[in-house]
């Protein structure tokens, strides 16, 4: 306990990172506060009192902004589908390619058209959001007036979102678009645990609490380590002599991570899952098969469901492991400056090494990535709350952990860097002081 007491003063006693977190918490402030101003025009008492299904994953992230109606009800969700979209087009287009081939300038083209995606994605969604989830008793105007208003406002909210998120970013701590999607899944975790405590009774319910609380514990420090766990690939540099010094000759690594493709392929997989109950809702009734098998992926905790998402995060694994880790472009860089994998070739004995090491480490990650996904679901089987079951694992827990982890790195980076001991009695977040290959 001293320890920490310590090491809280020695973060306060750094101005710079003193102002970084104040500026963050003044941020994630205005974020969450805009989540409870609900748009002009609308009857918060015949709003219903949570969202379900699909609406429901998104009113986790958003901290229930998406339930209330409110003018971030879209948060910085049409950003994140945007963003998708162009890193997919990065891979396929020539045209994004040679973008990300041109430095800075390149970067800054990008954002422009990610941020003008990102406006006509918010406005297709805002009138999805608006024409079907919202019903015509909550709204106390003309419909078609309320309904131009609050795209507006909803894009708005959107872009002061993506503007709230750079902030964190340049003058905060952490990555300002993670901040905020954490923020909204961690807001509802209080009223979360608090409904499994009031749901359970007596002494034989406060045991099955506590053993709730050590699984949850024991599932966060798997999703620690399969966030952390990476493959160290040795390199070694050839010495080359410039003037009177000696460059090169060290020995360094590439860390290839055991689930390098983070939380897209639950993303993905997910999304898929939610086409069964759409066509439920609109051909439900004139088709009895469509019906049968719409309930089965209706129920998060059926083994139809279950089995079906771990298929498919396993899939998408490998699909997105292999458009972001490109196993040629790394033996390139590798042979143009002057390093090799001690026992291999340069070229493509390097680069087919490399790639078969990706296969390797990718299938543990994807089998474990899901089992890590469909977690919540067996615990509302076996009679964990649900709200408090979508902490056991998927998409939800992915974020908070990534998102913790970065943030814990930023702050002892500054620690070290002043001399003070880091967080971890080591003085360091094992595996990130290491001097890797980039």
């Amino acid at each position: 306990m001293k320890k920490f007491i310590t090491t809280i003063q020695h973060i306060f006693a750094i101005e710079e990172l003193r102002n970084r977190i104040i500026n963050t918490l003044g941020f994630l402030l205005i974020f969450r506060l805009g989540s409870f101003v609900v748009l002009p025009g609308i009857d918060p008492s015949l709003l219903p009192d949570e969202a379900s299904g699909v609406f429901g994953l998104l009113d986790t992230f958003l901290g229930g902004a998406f339930s209330r109606v409110a003018i971030f009800g879209l948060g910085i969700m049409p950003y994140i589908s945007a963003s998708i979209v162009i890193q997919l087009l990065t891979v396929a287009t020539p045209y994004f390619q040679k973008l990300q081939k041109e430095g800075e300038s390149g970067r800054k083209k990008i954002n422009q058209i990610t941020r003008v995606l990102t406006i006509l994605i918010c406005l297709a969604q805002s009138f999805g959001y608006l024409a079907g989830t919202i019903d015509d008793a909550a709204i106390i105007i003309d419909r078609t007036l309320f309904t131009g208003l609050s795209m507006i406002i909803l894009t708005s909210g959107t872009i002061f979102c993506m503007w709230l998120g750079e902030k964190i970013t340049d003058k905060g701590i952490g990555n300002g678009i993670s901040m905020l999607i954490m923020i909204g899944i961690i807001s509802r975790f209080p009223v979360a645990i608090i409904a499994e405590w009031l749901s359970r009774g007596g002494i034989q319910g406060a045991l099955l609490f506590i053993i709730e609380l050590l699984a949850l514990f024991v599932i966060v420090m798997g999703v620690v380590a399969l966030t952390q766990a990476i493959r160290r690939v040795p390199v070694q540099y050839a010495k080359q002599v410039v003037g009177n010094k000696v460059y090169g000759g060290q020995r360094q690594y590439i860390p290839l991570k055991l689930n390098a493709s983070g939380v897209m392929p639950i993303i993905f997989a997910q999304a898929l899952m939610f086409l069964p109950g759409l066509l439920v809702q609109y051909f439900g009734d004139k088709s009895d098969f469509i019906q049968n098998v719409g309930t089965q992926f209706l129920d998060y905790g059926s083994f139809v469901y279950s089995a079906t998402l771990a298929v498919l995060i396993i899939v998408f694994t490998f699909f997105y492991t292999a458009i972001t880790v490109n196993p040629q472009q790394i033996a390139d860089d590798l042979k143009r400056n002057g390093g090799f994998i001690p026992g291999i070739k340069p070229g493509k004995m390097t680069q087919e090494f490399i790639d078969n090491i990706l296969t390797k480490i990718t299938l543990p990650g994807s089998i474990f990535l899901a089992i890590v996904a469909i977690f919540p679901g067996l615990a509302m089987k076996l009679g964990v709350e649900s709200n408090f079951a979508q902490f056991y694992g998927g998409t939800s827990l992915l974020i908070m952990v990534g998102v913790i982890l970065d943030t814990l790195q930023q702050i002892e980076s500054y620690l070290l860097m002043r001399h003070y001991e880091g967080l971890m009695k080591s003085g360091k977040i094992k595996g990130r002081s290491q001097v890797a290959v980039a």
